[in-house]
């Protein structure tokens, strides 16, 4: 695979000298050159395996409601990602194994897909000694989510496949995808919502806000963005894409009249969030006016909750500094309520200090969306 010129950029702008420890609060990943040196530092990897190997390595993506786990990463005493999923896994297969993130995430940040990897050996429990041959990626899913749901149920395997040895779900990420939720409107935040998004009371202009995104895509010095405690030698990062869309909010569900009456579907409402019915930009209608127009009538009637508008923030890039999309959707939500400008943004973004930057964006909001792999 050929690599991507502003990557060879990014590499070329890192130190020479590594960290031979990765920090264990970071949630964003290490840059290119920093993998090769992890690698380096890593035992002698195992070639793909051959017919008389019976260790099996697995590439599993999961997904997990964030809030109800002290970040990802296995810790003592507490609850974790990893610490829950190794707990299945040796249920399964009845003895211990190791579990490795593509992605680390912190405390309240939830995964549609993170992916990790295990190594199995599949011992016979009739026959203490005996190696059978490894268990389909399919029953491993099953298996493992059996136990999982028989815990508390807040997370699950979405997908499992068979990969070499060699095989690295962390170093062999090709880019990461961040989602994150604003819901925008003076009613206090659905019980449904409860931390899974950010409550903003104030509306929020999107078209700013897109403007304001088109200052922070592409290679930058990101130490704006960038929390105390970062690990990364270099502050270089190349944000692929930044982009803020409007949504149907769920999990409201539309009523058959609404369907009937609106027929709204995802494309009609990003559509609108740039020209309205009227012809108006949506910053200049407001919350009530549209939430009218969402629920087909003005009088919603008794019992029926007003909706909130639902903004999705996209972050994909390569590698990300420590907490540097929550502190890249601080900002653009103080763009969205007027706070700042996108001249604001740009004095921001080369201030190369955190402390020019807004408050971060909380972790309830924050969503691990996609990890991209060459997979074999």
């Amino acid at each position: 695979m050929t690599e991507n010129p502003k990557h060879l950029l990014e590499r070329a702008s890192e130190s020479s000298q590594r960290p031979s420890k990765i920090a264990k609060t970071a949630i964003e990943e290490l840059s290119d050159d920093e993998v090769e040196q992890q690698q380096l530092q890593q035992p002698p990897a195992k070639g793909p395996m051959s017919p008389n190997s019976r260790i099996q390595r697995y590439l599993v993506a999961i997904e997990y409601i964030g809030t109800r786990f002290s970040g990802s990463q296995k810790q003592p005493n507490i609850r974790t990602v990893v610490g829950v999923l190794e707990e299945a896994f040796h249920k399964f297969i009845g003895q211990p194994v190791s579990i490795f993130c593509s992605s680390r995430t912190d405390a309240g940040v939830h995964a549609l897909s993170n992916v990790c990897h295990v190594d199995v050996e599949r011992i016979s429990k009739r026959k203490p000694g005996e190696v059978l041959p490894p268990h389909e990626p399919v029953v491993v899913r099953r298996a493992v989510n059996h136990f999982l749901q028989k815990n508390e149920g807040d997370i699950m395997v979405v997908d499992v496949q068979c990969v070499p040895a060699d095989f690295h779900a962390r170093y062999k990420a090709l880019e990461r995808t961040y989602f994150y939720r604003l819901h925008s409107g003076p009613e206090p935040l659905s019980t449904f919502e409860r931390d899974r998004a950010w409550h903003v009371p104030e509306e929020m202009d999107i078209l700013a806000m897109q403007e304001a995104s088109k200052v922070l895509v592409g290679h930058h010095d990101f130490s704006s963005f960038r929390a105390a405690g970062c690990q990364a030698k270099s502050p270089m990062r190349t944000l692929d894409e930044l982009n803020i869309s409007e949504v149907v909010p769920n999990p409201y569900f539309p009523t058959i009249t609404e369907r009937r009456q609106n027929n709204l579907t995802l494309g009609d409402l990003h559509a609108s969030s740039n020209k309205s019915e009227t012809g108006l930009s949506p910053s200049s209608i407001s919350i009530g006016e549209r939430a009218r127009g969402l629920n087909g009538a003005a009088d919603l009637g008794f019992g029926i909750r007003r909706r909130h508008r639902c903004f999705v923030v996209t972050a994909r890039a390569r590698s990300f500094l420590y907490h540097q999309v929550r502190l890249l959707v601080g900002v653009l939500k103080a763009v969205g309520t007027g706070d700042l400008t996108v001249s604001d943004v740009e004095r921001i973004l080369n201030a190369k200090t955190v402390t020019a930057a807004s408050p971060m964006a909380p972790s309830c909001g924050l969503y691990l969306g996609h990890v991209k792999y060459d997979l074999p």
